[in-house]
């Protein structure tokens, strides 16, 4: 790697400037919605607010890592871990506010939605877009040889849950009429939930299978199953419905057997 000049380093730290100001004042912000939250009748209003800050955190610390590879023509790692660290704040965030239920019916968190019923479907859509997207560009700065390729599968699990829980699953079928106002958000925002449920079950068992052998990381992938049947079932959609079932079945038996085989195994040690 070429040494640095002091001329690139001058240029990258005056570019960077505006970026380190902004990062002070979101971390401020951060912290004052915290302390405004507390005990506060909209507090899961404020943590939605907290959650679109942490994803313009993440992208601000992700413009410095481009302003690095741009001037000095290098990754800056320390910017795109504290990028990777407010995704996960931001997930954190809205977890609080929607729960973190995977496979589960949508009265055990639908009391939580009604905290946030002021939060239009069109915003929910555009908040999770706008996370996908930091979710995606995060990933790519890392490069598909990350340390870190693996952890990430734990991250788009999380975002896949919440952008399901923050879809009022009672008012779907309304909300995809064509005269709803909400039709072309409802219908987006379904079409993600039903990519990155599928999404994460792949990832959890490719990871079990090509990393870890853990078998709560299968479990896992199961249960994104389980959700995303849940999904084709609340939309009355029998064909997917049926079809993801038999896939569960599938790979539940798999790991009925890989169970068997593991304690088998343990036995002859």
């Amino acid at each position: 790697m070429a040494k640095i000049t002091d001329t690139e380093r001058n240029a990258y730290h005056e570019k960077v400037s505006a970026y380190v100001s902004m990062t002070k004042a979101l971390l401020k912000t951060e912290k004052d919605l915290l302390a405004e939250s507390r005990n506060a009748p909209d507090a899961s209003l404020k943590k939605l607010t907290l959650v679109d800050e942490m994803i313009n955190l993440a992208s601000n610390y992700m413009a410095v890592n481009g302003v690095s590879q741009a001037v000095l023509k290098v990754k800056n790692e320390a910017s795109l871990d504290d990028a990777r660290k407010s995704l996960y704040k931001a997930v954190m965030y809205l977890e609080e506010v929607v729960s973190n239920y995977i496979d589960a019916p949508f009265s055990d968190y639908e009391d939580k939605l009604a905290a946030i019923e002021s939060f239009d479907q069109n915003y929910r859509y555009q908040l999770v877009r706008k996370m996908g997207l930091a979710v995606d560009m995060i990933e790519q700065a890392y490069g598909d040889n990350s340390k870190w390729r693996w952890t990430f599968v734990e991250l788009e699990g999380r975002f896949a849950t919440t952008t399901k829980n923050l879809l009022d699953l009672r008012n779907v079928i309304a909300n995809s009429s064509p005269q709803s106002p909400f039709y072309d958000s409802t219908v987006y925002h379904l079409r993600l939930v039903k990519k990155l449920l599928t999404q994460a079950a792949d990832r959890y068992r490719e990871k079990y299978e090509l990393s870890t052998g853990q078998m709560q990381d299968f479990k896992l992938g199961i249960n994104f199953l389980g959700a995303l049947r849940r999904i084709h079932i609340v939309l009355a959609e029998s064909e997917d419905a049926e079809t993801i079932k038999k896939k569960y079945a599938i790979w539940k038996t798999k790991l009925e057997t890989d169970i068997k085989k593991q304690e088998e195994a343990k036995k002859r040690l």
